[in-house]
């Protein structure tokens, strides 16, 4: 294996956490986090640059992934859920309590892939079929935080 191809598993797995051998996704998610605060340092104007940037990133990774490890989708590669789980942060405050419930509730859309996202998962393939359902995870849960937040209740 060459070196430009050990990059891409590195990132790919988030740093080796997709090898787990139990919940690499879950794993993968908490990768996300440095990914997530992000939004901290880097003023609001951006954001969408930021998030449009590591969805794009994360499609050719998983893309270049697929085809050093000659399977679709395989669990270990987990940078769409780091892409997800920022698109899950994205347009609420990024603190503890966002950080924990945006776990959660991306997890549960990522697993179950209600709507849209088994819509994405099913009918496109590559890295933007690896990627593209967890970033419609990502946007149900971003719609779910932020009502959670204006609601008061986050």
């Amino acid at each position: 294996m060459i070196l430009n191809q050990k990059i891409i598993l590195f990132l790919a797995t988030g740093f080796y956490t997709g090898k787990s051998p139990y919940a690499p996704g879950s794993f993968g998610t908490l990768c996300g986090i440095p990914f997530a605060l992000v939004f901290w340092i880097i003023p609001p104007p951006f954001f969408g640059v930021y998030v449009v940037g590591l969805i794009l990133a994360a499609i050719f990774i998983a893309d270049q992934a697929e085809k050093v490890l000659g399977k679709k989708d395989p669990g270990c590669i987990v940078i769409d859920e780091i892409a997800g789980y920022v698109v899950a942060l994205s347009i609420v405050p990024v603190n503890g309590i966002t950080i924990v419930a945006g776990f959660i509730i991306f997890r549960f859309f990522d697993i179950v892939k209600i709507g849209p996202a088994r819509y994405f998962e099913k009918n496109f393939s590559g890295g933007a079929g690896v990627v593209l359902d967890d970033v419609m995870a990502g946007i149900m849960t971003a719609v779910a935080l932020r009502g959670l937040y204006l609601a008061g209740i986050l």
